[in-house]
């Protein structure tokens, strides 16, 4: 069974789709600072003259890891208007971790917040070009780094990549995901369409913005839009409300442990001058309790979506009213076609659930020097997201993960990733990890294993966790055992692992 988006029109670049004049583009709450239109093309061109000067060039890769606020964004926004990629990540991540990326990457260069982040510097080496990025409220970042013979003036195309971000696998290490301006651009167009995103919204960034969560949905979208973004540096929910009144914000998106969070630090009553006329969930399944308590509090609709990172965000979304939202569904194709097809790739029958599978204009072309993995991701020419859905009545309804991946909060966490860890501890004989039902995550991570012999028990396997990985891929749980639970053919099943420790 299939269902069909309207197709956006073909996009340009990202630099180029951003309008100019006299609107508030950005703001800062942190720093009482804001970005007109006009100013923030002119602090992206500045920021992209001080990265050229500093050897970067078409086709280069920049990796950076910062806090948040405005900086990410004109980093960003300034790599790809030199035709090169950016390559965001998580400041949490430790020195192995950050190792691995920037190994897989080769960047040209590697931005970090001045005299910060020792795990990223200890991994850069002498191998990867470091840039000390100097925060200027109000301002384009200013960078302390090696000079270089700068590269010659060049533009973006639209198919260059401009995004390059991980995804983690159950089968592989995680896999570079490259998506160029026309897909960023397609996708973030169709959100302001289903939305209906115009200069008057304000736009609230509560999601990271190392995530295309927060890059297309809360940033892109209303940036093309002529819209207006609040850009906090840190997000918590006493700064969060009186900001929401502060700045006029009409909308957010957010996953939904963020949004339980942001809820359980509310105040009384709704801040004077908030206008919200709607807020959005995606990222990981929203409880429907959850998603009612939102909606009585703000007295608006929460708008429940399916997005992944392959897709640029969006695939599908509920409607704004008057159209129907259909509670436990993630709503109507919006950024792509949507299928749901058998093992072979064909249709099923229509309200039978299958594989969901995407086609659009957002959709990357394949993963990065991936040739297996991309036969295996794509049935023709239509991507293969992983998980299991029904199409009734043309809205789409999840019903389980072919995928074994852990869904912590909106975190997308390799169980063979840390399983590695595990196994490197030298009491370790066998590992399995698994996810654990959660109310506030959606998922936890769980782990069982084997011990060579009795050296190790559960903290310390833990605290071995902690040193080598960012702290929410750490086992919440260690279950030593005898064995491994298995099936009679030797194979272990991770979606069965929580049932059988009692913990569904």
């Amino acid at each position: 069974m299939s269902a069909t988006t309207g197709e956006p029109s073909m996009g340009e670049t990202l630099t180029g789709e951003i309008r100019s004049g006299d609107g508030v583009a950005l703001v800062v709450p942190d720093d009482d600072a804001r970005l007109t239109y006009e100013e923030l093309s002119a602090a992206i061109d500045e920021t992209a003259e001080a990265l050229r000067r500093l050897g970067v060039g078409a086709g280069d890769r920049v990796a950076f890891a910062l806090p948040g606020g405005p900086e990410i964004v004109l980093v960003f926004l300034a790599v790809g208007a030199l035709g090169a990629a950016a390559a965001p990540l998580n400041p949490a991540y430790s020195a192995s971790e950050f190792a691995f990326y920037l190994e897989d990457l080769r960047p040209r260069l590697l931005v970090l917040p001045q005299g910060e982040l020792a795990p990223a510097r200890e991994a850069a080496g002498t191998t990867v070009p470091v840039a000390d990025l100097v925060i200027r409220p109000g301002a384009a970042p200013a960078f302390e780094g090696q000079a270089r013979e700068p590269e010659a003036s060049s533009s973006a195309q639209p198919d260059d990549v401009a995004l390059l971000l991980h995804t983690s696998g159950t089968t592989s290490r995680p896999k570079q995901v490259p998506l160029s301006h026309r897909n960023l651009v397609a996708s973030a167009r169709s959100i302001v369409r289903h939305y209906e995103l115009g200069p008057d919204d304000v736009s609230y960034c509560a999601m990271p913005l190392f995530h295309v969560h927060g890059i297309v949905a809360s940033t892109l979208a209303p940036l093309l839009s002529g819209g207006t973004v609040v850009v906090p540096r840190r997000v918590a929910p006493r700064r969060f409300w009186p900001q929401l009144g502060a700045h006029g914000v009409t909308w957010y998106s957010a996953s939904p442990t963020f949004h339980e969070m942001l809820l359980d630090g509310a105040p009384a009553d709704v801040p004077e001058g908030a206008r919200v006329r709607f807020v959005r969930s995606c990222s990981s399944a929203m409880r429907p309790a959850l998603a009612r308590r939102i909606e009585e509090y703000l007295a608006v609709p929460l708008l429940e979506a399916y997005g992944m990172t392959e897709a640029s965000h969006e695939m599908a979304a509920n409607p704004l009213p008057p159209a129907r939202r259909v509670e436990g569904s993630v709503g109507v194709p919006t950024g792509a076609e949507v299928r749901i097809v058998d093992g072979e790739g064909n249709d099923v029958e229509a309200g039978q659930p299958g594989e969901v599978v995407i086609r659009g204009p957002g959709v990357t072309a394949g993963y990065v020097a991936d040739a297996e993995t991309n036969a295996r991701a794509f049935f023709g020419d239509w991507f293969r997201t992983g998980d299991q859905g029904v199409l009734e009545d043309g809205y789409l309804r999840l019903v389980g993960r072919l995928k074994e991946i852990v869904i912590r909060g909106g975190e997308n966490i390799s169980p063979l990733e840390v399983e590695d860890v595990l196994l490197d501890h030298p009491a370790v004989a066998e590992a399995v990890v698994y996810g654990i039902p959660d109310e506030r995550y959606g998922q936890v991570v769980g782990s069982a294993v084997v011990l060579r012999d009795g050296s190790a028990d559960e903290e310390a396997l833990r605290r071995h966790c902690r040193e080598r990985l960012a702290a929410f891929k750490v086992p919440v749980v260690v279950h030593v055992v005898d064995a491994i639970p298995r099936t009679p053919t030797g194979k272990v099943q991770r979606p069965r692992m929580a049932a059988h420790f009692g913990e569904e």
